[in-house]
């Protein structure tokens, strides 16, 4: 049986992350460091690939590295019979905090609106914008 492995250029092009923020998760604990060849090479395997895309996949729905990192250290500690109350409660907190952001985002686009009709739309000595967002009026 032929274990795969590959170098971090190819690592990045199997899973579009690019070879610095490899690099980081690998300082930061996120991704376990891989074995080195006889010429100190990294040679990562399909669990770093695996491991990766599950990071890119949970970075865009958001979430935090610390948030990941948590949800890694359930995954690799669990065994198969355990619940995923855990993970559940870390997923429900997210969803929160998209509660929160949409809330705030909404007031935003109030207030951008205001500002943006406000706007007399002459000349830009006069742009109610500008003034707005130098005094924090609107």
């Amino acid at each position: 049986m032929t274990i795969e492995s590959f170098a971090i250029g190819r690592l990045s092009e199997l899973t579009g992350v690019k070879v610095t923020t490899i690099r980081y998760y690998e300082t930061i604990g996120l991704l376990p460091e891989p074995p080195r060849s006889a010429g100190n090479r990294r040679l990562y395997g399909s669990r770093h690939r695996d491991c990766l895309s599950f990071i890119r996949r949970a970075r865009n729905f958001g979430l935090s590295l610390e948030t990941i990192g948590d949800l890694l250290r359930l995954e690799g500690a669990a065994g198969h019979g355990q619940p995923c109350t855990a993970a559940t409660r870390l997923a429900e907190a997210h969803l929160e905090a998209i509660e929160r952001r949409i809330v705030e985002l909404t007031a935003l686009k109030a207030r951008f609106r205001r500002m943006i009709d406000a706007c007399p739309g002459q000349q830009i000595a006069s742009c109610t914008i500008l003034k707005a967002l130098h005094e924090g009026s609107e």
